[in-house]
């Protein structure tokens, strides 16, 4: 547009001389542009979301939130290990023992509430008291202790275990969200790099047009067949196709440079995209999504987000459980049956007569505390079914929503092939009969603006489409499945 400005400024000075020294200066500058490098390197939408999935930071952070649920669960699995106890009490006072007692053994808790206890137990001193006297080599016990009141059907333990079991679960659920959300994100930053350099590739294209046809008309202008203000029409399309080309490839190298930060190595090391590399052609099937049309109504119950939601109320559930288990009485029975051991016949003196049992029982008057607890939990599980359901709708109008766009964006790209095919088609006309000298060249260059649009349009239409298929698959919750 400069040299636009300078020529006009001289032919209102008629300065001929200046004015040929200039087109000249604009023919040499036109015929040295840049060429573009053919050597490049594909990088495909696949290989692209393969790389973000195995090594980006969010796709290693959901890997750890699994082993967070798998040490959840192994802690909690920890209140059923078998314990092993001894425990020795003495006193010793004015050189006289007075007691030396020892009670080791071992207790194995269960997940059906049953507890079985075993151990050997030696008593000795001279102020024992009477009920700690035993055998000179002691006793041997066995027994079992049972809860048949609060916590019979599910105590504490069994609780947090059952919990540990849905939160593991629940890990599983949310590297699909995070993988989701990381994937869909990753897939629109690819479409827009997609896009510019797709862009850049038809103003390319149109440069080169434009050139060879300045380059055309030079010659003519030469020969005397055209006016050399057709010369300098030519020349200040050809710039302005420079200018457009430039600013594209400002465009693109902006959007490579987005798209490089969703690349790591192991999910530590960030990757550079080189300038060499492309994106792939437009050249894919626009339908490849069919299947998701089929299972449409059965993604919705399994979209992680719903999944999400259920666990957590199946975990309210379980706490719902237990907190009704509270309002029962404790009532804790506990029978030992016990044996003298004599020399190698340890059960020799086995007798059903020896043996030690206890029963222990509470509860609360009032139960206000038991009760409280039970009404908030209720009032939980009520809010989050609540929630589930507007989730549901939710979800249910996003994957209708995206998934119309779909298919509408398809019909848009049929028809609109169409359209550049026929625009296509008027420019070569245009150009036949610019050759014959029956056209004029503001004619083939508008003609040729037209058609560059349309291009332009039909790379918008095949992003929309794209964006609006990765948006389908995202409404369902399924990029995590690539």
């Amino acid at each position: 547009m400069v040299f636009l400005q300078i020529i006009i400024s001289l032919m209102q000075k008629k300065n001929k001389m200046k004015i040929w020294l200039l087109l000249f200066a604009l023919l040499f500058w036109i015929e040295n542009a840049d060429s573009q490098d053919s050597s490049k390197t594909i990088f495909t939408y696949q290989e692209f979301i393969d790389i973000v999935t195995e090594h980006h930071p969010l796709s290693k952070s959901a890997d750890i939130e699994l082993s967070k649920g798998d040490a959840n669960l192994l802690y909690a699995k920890g209140a059923f290990d078998p314990v092993l106890f001894s425990e020795i009490n003495q006193k010793y006072f004015d050189g006289t023992q007075y007691y030396n007692k020892m009670n080791s053994g071992l207790k194995i808790p269960t997940w059906f509430g049953m507890q079985f206890t075993g151990g050997y137990e030696q008593n000795q001193g001279a102020y024992l008291n009477p009920e700690s006297v035993n055998p000179n080599a002691g006793l041997i016990y066995a027994g079992v202790s049972l809860s048949v009141g609060q916590g019979l059907m599910i105590d504490k333990r069994r609780a947090e275990l059952k919990k540990a079991h849905l939160v593991k679960q629940n890990a599983v659920t949310e590297k699909q969200i995070a993988l989701n959300n990381l994937i869909y994100e990753a897939g629109v930053s690819y479409w827009h790099w997609f896009k510019s350099y797709h862009s850049l590739l038809v103003y390319e294209n149109a440069q080169k047009l434009a050139k060879e046809r300045f380059n055309a008309v030079r010659q003519e202008a030469l020969l005397g067949d055209r006016p050399f203000v057709d010369t300098l029409e030519a020349g200040i399309q050809v710039q302005n196709r420079i200018l457009g080309v430039q600013q594209l490839k400002l465009e693109f190298k902006n959007q490579s440079g987005l798209l490089a930060i969703y690349l790591w190595e192991n999910g530590v090391i960030p990757l550079e995209l080189k300038s060499d590399v492309i994106p792939e052609s437009q050249d894919f099937d626009l339908a490849d999504n069919i299947q998701l049309e089929k299972l449409q109504d059965s993604l919705l119950n399994t979209h992680p987000l719903l999944n999400q939601q259920q666990n957590k109320i199946s975990q309210l559930e379980v706490e719902q459980k237990w907190k009704k288990e509270q309002l029962k009485p404790i009532v804790n029975l506990k029978y030992n049956p016990i044996v003298e051991p004599v020399g190698d016949e340890v059960f020799s003196n086995y007798s059903i007569n020896n043996y030690t049992w206890g029963i222990g029982v509470k509860m609360p008057i009032l139960l206000r505390k038991e009760r409280g607890n039970l009404k908030l939990t209720n009032l939980q599980i009520q809010e989050s079914n609540l929630q589930l359901a507007n989730k549901r709708a939710i979800l249910q109008y996003k994957q209708d929503y995206s998934f119309n766009n779909w298919k509408t964006s398809i019909e848009q790209i049929n028809l609109y092939s169409k359209t550049t095919e026929d625009y296509l088609n008027l420019l070569k006309a245009e150009r036949q009969l610019f050759n014959e000298g029956e056209s004029s060249l503001f004619m083939v260059n508008s003609r040729e603006v037209g058609y560059i649009q349309t291009e332009l349009k039909l790379i918008d239409l095949l992003v929309k489409n794209r964006k609006a298929k990765l948006s389908a698959e995202f409404a369902y919750g399924q990029l995590f499945a690539y």
